[in-house]
């Protein structure tokens, strides 16, 4: 008898080729360790470096900390950094990135559509309108004060889309054209509004670039309820998106609820997009290309895709954000500029090998 199939013989079934299930959890596992290396590298790097040592020592005594360890009293120069500066902009990169990530995925999925992100349902376009109003009107200067305007413009924008669009069964045709209406009269809006003040749109633009930097705890913790419920959506719209890309006459054979189903989905995506936008800017870049990288091994499955997206839109923004503190020391590049510097030619070279899956 051959050896090999003797050998074969002996060596049970499940042991022979690790199930695909095992080899995406592996996956997931060594992503989400790797996202702990580069938090643990965003809060020692950046115009000041701090030693591993300084770091923990500083984490070290926030533990059990009365105030939480973004308000423990800090007992050196190098805790203060650490737990006042450094710490709430790696949470928020992390949580923002991961909410951008999944919208992304959530948005490519209900459009079919795979250009498709946050700004072609006119979520950027109405937290940018209302930013920028609430930025003319009353004169905010810090994102902690304009914060809910953002949130609110593109909440009120999901809302006008997903109505204008249900006339039409909310089919992925009637979300595109509807969001890509919306889109394009808020953008104007809020160019009239800047144009009309100079203060404003020096404001405005700060804003409108994607940035993490300037942003203070109070920031991560307005934002973090609503990224907790949009994550919990989605987690759920993942079995209902499987079915959905089978085609809608399909999936409501098999007992979908086609507009329960969208109306949930959505619901996450406003929630995700409105809170890390309103957050952070707009960086629709990201929701763009990570759902494209987390196929290549997730392939169409959204119940593996979803979370693999968030992970991967974590890491894309930290890594994004450490990067733009090296580059330009003693400044910085703003997130949503050196994501764009690094995503593209990545993103292109995935075009040219075509990895890109299709919806």
């Amino acid at each position: 008898m051959n050896p090999r199939v003797a050998l074969a013989r002996r060596v049970p079934p499940t042991h022979r080729r690790t199930s695909p299930a095992r080899r995406r959890t592996a996956g997931l596992l060594a992503l989400t360790a790797l996202l702990g290396v580069l938090a643990v590298a965003g809060i020692m790097i950046g115009t000041r470096s701090l030693s591993p040592a300084a770091v923990f020592d500083a984490l070290a005594h926030a533990v059990g900390c009365a105030g939480g360890p973004f308000r423990c009293p800090a007992e050196n120069t190098a805790a203060e950094i650490v737990r006042g500066l450094r710490l709430p902009r790696t949470a928020l990169a992390a949580v923002t990135g991961a909410a951008l990530g999944i919208a992304g995925a959530l948005i490519q999925g209900y459009t079919r559509n795979p250009l498709a992100d946050a700004g072609l349902l006119g979520l950027n376009a109405g937290a940018a309108f209302l930013a920028a109003l609430s930025i003319y009107l009353f004169g905010f200067t810090a994102p902690e004060q304009y914060i809910w305007f953002a949130f609110a413009g593109a909440l009120l924008a999901g809302l006008v889309v997903f109505g204008a669009a249900s006339t039409g069964r909310a089919s992925p045709l009637a979300l595109v054209l509807a969001g890509s209406a919306v889109a394009a009269f808020l953008q104007a809006m809020t160019n009239a509004v800047v144009l009309l003040d100079g203060t404003t749109l020096d404001t405005y633009r700060f804003w409108v670039v994607g940035a993490v930097s300037g942003r203070d705890a109070s920031v991560f913790w307005q934002v973090l309820p609503f990224l907790a419920v949009g994550i919990a959506l989605a987690a759920l719209s993942g079995p209902t998106l499987n079915l959905l890309s089978l085609g809608d006459e399909v999936a409501r054979g098999l007992g979908v609820h086609l507009g329960r189903g969208r109306a949930v989905g959505l619901a996450a995506i406003v929630l995700l997009c409105g809170a890390a936008t309103a957050a952070v800017g707009p960086i629709a870049f990201l929701g763009l290309v990570v759902p494209h990288i987390a196929r290549v091994w997730t392939g169409p499955d959204y119940r593996w895709l979803i979370p693999y997206s968030g992970v991967l839109g974590a890491l894309s923004l930290l890594l994004a954000d450490i990067v733009g503190r090296v580059v330009a020391r003693p400044g910085e590049v703003q997130v949503g500029v050196m994501l764009a510097a690094l995503g593209a030619p990545f993103f292109l070279v995935m075009v040219r090998r075509r990895r890109l899956a299709a919806l």
